[in-house]
């Protein structure tokens, strides 16, 4: 039977230490309930953005790619954790090298360009909130979104040969390498966090001090504008809503991404912590790739409208969008 630190270096659920069958079904089913949520929610919200002429905004550009990023951790990552979690620990797959930087690329890839969507939509609901309407036209311009959105693939890309080291972080045998890794790994999502939080809690402060009847989560950008003529609700309930949409997506957000970086940071300069709690943290982190699409979707009207009307007896994308 393993001893800890080779089951963790060799383990297809990244983190997982224990040799237990029960374990390793019990996380398989967690990543096949995650794979299967996450693929439809991600397929549907990106399905409705290229279906509704009404949904093809800068902003949901922006979520549109998140989700896309996400597809690569829920469609084709996830369901190989899952069949990899019922095979025997010594199993070939598992140790072969290529293989697993495949996976360790997929991962990356796609939480690292999720990461920067999250960063991209705070940014131009940012700017949305807080400038001049010409200084948000300038800015989102068709082309400069475009690149906004390839820079965050290409960036992604940079990072995939550290990942092998991620999958020895929690080994007692890793080298300095993966240590590395995961300190650049924390370093990264520490930053990015600092400025999705500066974002938000900059459109937070304008909203509460604004007389405006901004909703945060529901944007209508541009060629929508002005809001629909429907009756809004007071203004102060309305900016005190607004405001604990953003920051219940804040905690949503900190919740998914700190446990890992705080996990990392302890693993670097103090010692490993516990194998389960690294598992925990990294199962918290890909979970997020399965809400995301929930997490910016649920508050929309527009988007509500547009899931009924796709639904066996809604009246079709097609009428509605019209």
């Amino acid at each position: 039977m393993p001893n800890a630190s080779s089951w963790s270096a060799s383990s297809p659920l990244l983190l997982l230490w224990e040799d237990s069958s029960g374990t390793r079904i019990f996380l398989s089913l967690l990543y096949a309930v995650l794979a299967i949520s996450g693929t439809l929610s991600n397929v549907m919200v990106i399905y409705l953005v290229f279906s509704f002429k009404k949904l093809q905004t800068t902003s949901n550009a922006f979520i549109v790619n998140g989700c896309a990023a996400d597809l690569s951790v829920c469609a084709l990552w996830m369901p190989q954790e899952a069949v990899l979690g019922l095979l025997p620990p010594n199993s070939s797959s598992l140790r072969s090298a290529e293989y697993r930087l495949l996976r360790g690329g997929l991962l990356g890839l796609g939480l690292t360009v999720s990461l920067a969507s999250h960063l991209l939509v705070a940014f131009n609901r940012y700017v949305l909130i807080t400038k001049l309407p010409s200084v948000y036209q300038a800015l989102y311009q068709r082309r400069h979104t475009g690149c906004m959105i390839g820079l965050s693939w290409a960036l992604a890309l940079l990072p995939v040969p550290l990942l092998p080291g991620l999958w020895t972080l929690g080994s007692a045998q890793s080298d300095g390498s993966s240590r590395y890794t995961a300190l650049l790994l924390a370093l990264a999502v520490l930053g990015q966090t600092a400025l999705l939080l500066h974002c938000y809690l900059g459109i937070v402060r304008r909203v509460r001090g604004s007389a405006k009847r901004v909703s945060v989560l529901n944007f209508h950008l541009l060629h929508q504008l002005p809001f629909p003529a429907a009756p809004p609700p007071p203004r102060r309930a309305q900016r005190r809503l607004s405001s604990v949409s953003v920051l219940l997506l804040c905690c949503v957000f900190l919740l998914g991404t700190q446990p890992l970086v705080w996990v990392s940071l302890l693993g670097f300069f103090l010692r490993p912590a516990p194998p389960a709690l690294q598992a925990a943290s990294w199962l918290l982190l890909c979970s997020l790739s399965a809400l995301n699409p929930l997490l910016y979707t649920w508050r929309s009207e527009e988007f509500r409208r547009a899931a009924r009307s796709v639904l066996p007896r809604g009246e079709g994308p097609a009428s509605a969008a019209a």
